[in-house]
């Protein structure tokens, strides 16, 4: 069963999301939050899964709320995910919220026919980038600036375990072994890849493992 967290402002979206999703037999909705701030309590008393997340909310907004609740946390295998809700009027904020570590966004009118298998894909550990917005996003990440220059500067934006999944990536550990040196569950590295990738502007995991040896995370000896 996948335990979600829905945040968002306008009642009236809470509960249809909420309805949809009631004949669901694999997710269950938890909780409901109309601000930043209450997600965060809602997800500190609630241990979901996973966060449906609007990015406008009042207060502490959506990208906000997600760079708090992707932040490490001492259950390792236990890495909250957030998918992103939004109209896509604001791309900036989309990509925002990839890089504080959203695993990708649903685009709202996409929501009745994608949303059930956009929460199963993330709650899997796996990105989710809505296909009617997927080839503006590609070409979003595309045009930023090469490794090498100052994007390279995201390497620290990764937590301290994002670092340590990118080092055994660039010493060409698959998923499965990475899984087995630290003791956690696939779906948790996917998620630990995912936000490496969305987090530094990678298009592929081979582009992140360059940035790795670029940026001396990792030294060639």
């Amino acid at each position: 069963m996948i335990k979600l967290l829905i945040a968002e402002d306008e009642a009236l979206v809470r509960g249809g999301i909420t309805m949809l999703l009631s004949s669901s037999p694999d997710i269950e909705v938890v909780g409901e939050a109309a601000t930043g701030k209450q997600v965060l309590q809602m997800a500190a008393q609630l241990r979901p899964d996973l966060v449906l997340m609007d990015l406008r909310m009042p207060g502490l907004d959506g990208v906000a709320a997600t760079r708090q609740l992707t932040a490490e946390t001492h259950d390792a295998d236990h890495l909250l995910k957030v998918l992103v809700l939004t109209t896509f009027n604001d791309d900036e904020s989309v990509y925002s919220a990839l890089r504080a570590g959203a695993s990708g966004f649903l685009v709202k009118d996409s929501a009745p026919d994608q949303l059930e298998d956009a929460i199963r894909a993330v709650a899997c550990g796996n990105s989710w980038i809505d296909p009617s917005v997927a080839g503006q996003v590609i070409r979003a990440f595309s045009s930023l600036p090469r490794l090498g220059s100052p994007t390279a500067g995201r390497i620290t934006e990764l937590t301290a375990r994002e670092r340590e999944v990118l080092t055994l990536m660039a010493q060409g550990l698959t998923n499965a072994e990475i899984s087995e040196q630290f003791v956690l569950s696939e779906a948790t590295v996917r998620t630990h890849v995912s936000r490496i990738l969305m987090k530094t502007g990678s298009r592929d995991r081979a582009q992140a493992v360059v940035l790795a040896y670029q940026s001396r995370l990792v030294i060639i000896s």
